[in-house]
Order: C-alpha cells, then sequence, then structure tokens
C-alpha cells in the first residue's frame, strides 16, 4: 500500500491559494514578482508608485506612403488616402507598443479613441 492520501480538488486550490505550488507561503502583498508570474494588484495604493510616470500613448487611425515631392505638393484641404477603411478598428500604442485596438469617437467637437479589445501577449 502507498503512504499517500488523496486531497480532494477543493482543498488542493485551497491550500495552493495560501501556498505557493512548492509549499512556500504567499505573502498577502507581494512587491517583488518574477517574469513570467501573473501578479495582480489587490488595490490602486498598490500602484501608487507608478501613477506620476509619463507614458506615449498613439492612436493610429491608418498609415500611407508618400515621396517628398508628393508631401510637398500638399496644401489646406487636401485628402491622404490611409491603408484603413471606414470603420476599421484603430491600433493603440503605449510607447509604441501595441495594447489595444479601438473606434475613433466624437466628444463635444473634439475626437477620442474608445477600446474595443486589448492586446494581449508580446505584439509590437
Amino acid at each position: 500500500m502507498s503512504d499517500q492520501k488523496e486531497i480532494p480538488l477543493k482543498n488542493l486550490e485551497d491550500d495552493l491559494l495560501e501556498n505557493g505550488p512548492d509549499g512556500a507561503l504567499i505573502p498577502e502583498s507581494s512587491e517583488l514578482s518574477r517574469p513570467g508570474d501573473d501578479f495582480r494588484p489587490r488595490s490602486a495604493t498598490e500602484l501608487e508608485a507608478v501613477f506620476d510616470i509619463p507614458v506615449n500613448v498613439s492612436a493610429v487611425l491608418g498609415k500611407a506612403y508618400l515621396e517628398v515631392s508628393q508631401l510637398m505638393k500638399l496644401g489646406p484641404g487636401a485628402i491622404v488616402e490611409l491603408d484603413r477603411k471606414v470603420g476599421e478598428a484603430i491600433d493603440i500604442f503605449v510607447n509604441n507598443r501595441l495594447v489595444a485596438r479601438g473606434e475613433v469617437v466624437v466628444i463635444d467637437d473634439r475626437l477620442g479613441v474608445t477600446m474595443t479589445e486589448i492586446i494581449k501577449g508580446d505584439s509590437k
């Protein structure tokens, strides 16, 4: 006979929430995380240290490639054809990294962007 005992799945899940997979205790709030860890802050106060860090956000409606001579001919009212169709999702970049897709919205005579899809992973 084996000395191993069967542990109900529910008890195992509870144990893993209190202890790591290797049995080490997991602190309530951890400021250190290893690459690949799925650390999720439990409250906004845990993120206060990064609130003042500036980031560059770009919403790309589309792209066009022009020769310098074509660019010099542009004037007020000129139309530049982009590589996207009307209604197609736009790309939203944070610090030159694709993080979301969205749609253009108009709010009180100003343009804005609403996010419709969050891009996960290492998309560039």
